[in-house]
């Protein structure tokens, strides 16, 4: 077998990096929390916003650009439409998903500074050398001995 060269060793060196294993943890994270923002918009918000302007129901909001095509009863060619209600809601579940991203960035800048901020506490002073406790000794008794 050959040694890996040039792309095919690049490409291995970047999947054994630490990063990459967090970044698609990160993605399935993301993804599960896009279907719970998803959720979020379409079951507990959309309603109320519908509740609010009369019973509408929100993502049923859209411009008919032409009609359905019947014929005895069953639909040929669908209709075209312009979905504007569904994109509104996309753009609300993009906002919520924003708001969390932005809270949980501002709540660990926090938590950094609140680290940085701490004031270290000072180093013990160190022991006094083997010479220095000798000296001690001899002060304290020649001090004995003029007394």
């Amino acid at each position: 077998m050959s040694k890996d060269t040039g792309f095919v060793a690049e490409f291995k060196q970047f999947i054994a990096r630490g990063n990459v294993m967090d970044m698609a943890v990160g993605v399935i994270i993301g993804g599960a929390f896009g279907k719970i923002s998803t959720s979020l918009v379409n079951d507990i918000i959309m309603p109320a916003v519908s509740m609010l302007t009369g019973g509408i129901d929100f993502s049923s909001w859209k411009v008919v650009m032409k009609e359905a095509v019947m014929e005895n009863g069953e639909e040929i060619a669908a209709a075209v439409s312009i979905n504007y209600g569904t994109f509104l809601a996309t753009i609300l579940d993009f906002l919520i998903v924003a708001l969390a991203v932005f809270c949980m960035i501002k709540a660990l800048n926090t938590l950094h500074r609140k680290k940085e901020e701490a004031p270290a506490q000072p180093p013990a002073p160190p022991a006094p050398s083997k010479e220095e406790l000798l000296l001690t000794e001899i002060r304290d008794l020649l001090k004995k001995e003029r007394a």
